[in-house]
């Protein structure tokens, strides 16, 4: 056996058994080792970018990461920005960076880089360069242990060619246990005793707590105390729709996020973190907490954020029965023009149960929250670290995660041009991702950052810098030359026909929908 023979068995001996991959030369021996361990399943992607941002959709549905497979420095560096979202996910990930033979780096060859330093800005607490290929099991079980945390993270394992395929009687390893901070007593008494000082009090909650049990005892918590529930402004998956815990995301406007916070004497901190502006704007703050509101941390990202909820739901007197639910109910199919408004009906009106929808709608996507709240349960995948090009690739991953599932990606324009080859790989796949494509022509959150910056004398030449036409982008014609049928909606009527059609038709397949910029 050699190393690439021995990284895979070991990967899927451990419940790793899908890689997203884009390959070199240097990875050729990753390549065939597939033949010889068919349990892993390898889904190849025309960009790094794809490949990175589908392991990130996989992890957060599989709750167990995906492997990536990237092509040395540069593919490393196609694929960063959905790493970066990955990162701010916390999803598990091992990142698999071929690198050059080990004796063939002192000749600078053309694809020299410094994969090390490219490769810690996306993952930081685990970087791993093996040098032989009796090293590549300990040092993938490493991998792997660090990916699944607590908390999740990328974990990036550069895997040089010789050491790939050369042979090795190192084939297995143990498992490693997955360990989480216990839960802090004291800190659990600590915030129990706010929650009953009768102060303005809100639970600020992410991460694992925004989903199952733990969602449900939030809401418990809150009910039974009359603290508010407050979640992420964009969290990583989202349990929501009719009959579970209803939870307010935190406004990306910091104007909104702040008016949302008014008033508060305590935020409690429930595996998120302390909510800040995503930008500074000229004359306004960079900390969303109020003046004078006291910050405190029930659970962190590393911790038993779920058991430590649990312990707090029994001393406030909290039981599940006491959570708020959504109430069932759906928007009316809309009728007549096609405007922001009208498409996210639309998505309410027709969402089905068990749907996985992956948002990276934007600006126009702004009333899909309200719409859908009603629908029937579902997730919901979020920009977790405000890197555009996340959409597509992470409805992907959603997909090969969860085959029995409808996957919609709610993509607008501008975003979907970074990673469009993620059709491609839908198609190839046979995934059922229907892809609502809004194209209003613009980067239309572009427009409004022009404003709110404050830039000065902004005249045509800047917004000619903000607008995707002329010439006009035609989605159906980009969609149809990678496999994937399409169709254009120009009203709301066709849209609801359109997507109906598309949401009961197995496989992937486009519906774009032409409407204005509200910006």
């Amino acid at each position: 056996m050699n190393g690439a023979q021995a990284l895979i068995r070991t990967l899927v001996d451990h419940d790793v058994d899908v890689c997203f991959m884009n390959p070199g030369t240097s990875e050729m021996h990753f390549v065939a080792a597939l033949d010889q361990v068919p349990e892993m399943r390898g889904v190849l992607a025309l960009f790094e970018g794809v490949a990175t941002g589908a392991a990130d959709g996989y992890g957060r549905m599989a709750g167990r990461p995906a492997a990536t497979l990237l092509h040395l420095g540069p593919g490393l560096g196609n694929g960063v920005a959905n790493l970066h979202n990955a990162r701010r996910a916390h999803t598990p990930v091992v990142n698999i960076v071929g690198d050059h033979a080990t004796y063939h780096k002192a000749y600078d060859a053309q694809l020299e880089s410094d994969i090390d330093a490219v490769a810690s800005n996306v993952s930081p607490g685990f970087v791993r360069r093996t040098q032989r290929a009796d090293d590549v099991v300990a040092d993938a079980l490493d991998a792997l242990t660090a990916a699944i945390g607590p908390p999740g993270q990328v974990a990036t394992l550069i895997l040089p060619a010789d050491a790939s395929w050369s042979d090795t009687t190192v084939t297995s390893g143990p498992s490693r246990p997955v360990r989480e901070a216990p839960v802090d007593v004291d800190r659990v008494e600590a915030v129990a005793k706010v929650l009953r000082s009768g102060e303005p009090v809100a639970l600020f909650v992410g991460g694992r707590v925004v989903r199952g049990d733990a969602l449900t005892r939030a809401g418990a918590v809150c009910a039974a105390t009359g603290a508010k529930l407050l979640c992420e402004t964009f969290p990583a998956r989202l349990e929501r729709g009719a009959g579970r815990v209803a939870v307010e995301r935190l406004g990306y406007l910091a104007e909104f996020a702040t008016a949302q916070l008014d008033g508060l004497a305590h935020l409690v901190l429930v595996d998120a973190a302390s909510p800040v502006s995503f930008f500074a704007y000229p004359g306004k703050a960079s900390d969303l907490v109020p003046e004078g509101c006291a910050v405190h941390e029930l659970a962190g990202p590393a911790d038993d954020a779920p058991g430590a909820l649990a312990a707090l739901a029994e001393l406030v007197g909290a039981v599940a029965g006491d959570a708020v639910l959504q109430p069932p109910g759906r928007p009316d199919a809309p009728s007549g023009e096609l405007t922001a408004q009208t498409v996210c009906a639309a998505l309410g009106a027709l969402l089905p149960e068990g749907a996985i929808v992956s948002d990276e709608g934007n600006t126009t996507g702004l009333f899909a929250a309200g719409a859908t709240a009603g629908a029937p349960p579902h997730d919901w995948l979020c920009l977790t670290g405000g890197a555009i090009g996340q959409g597509l690739p992470v409805a992907v991953g959603a997909a090969v995660a969860c085959p029995d599932r409808r996957v919609v990606a709610f993509e607008s324009d501008g975003s979907a041009l970074y990673t469009l080859q993620s059709w491609w790989t839908m198609a190839s796949e046979g995934l059922d991702v229907t892809t609502i494509l809004l194209n209003n022509g613009s980067y239309a959150v572009l427009n409004m950052e022009l404003d709110r910056v404050g830039a000065e004398a902004s005249g045509p030449r800047a917004k000619r810098m903000l607008r995707l036409d002329p010439p006009a982008l035609d989605f159906v014609a980009l969609a149809n030359g990678m496999g994937v049928p399409a169709t254009r909606a120009t009203t709301a009527d066709e849209l609801v026909d359109q997507l109906g059609r598309s949401l009961a038709t197995p496989g992937p397949s486009v519906v774009e929908a032409i409407v204005p910029s509200i910006i």
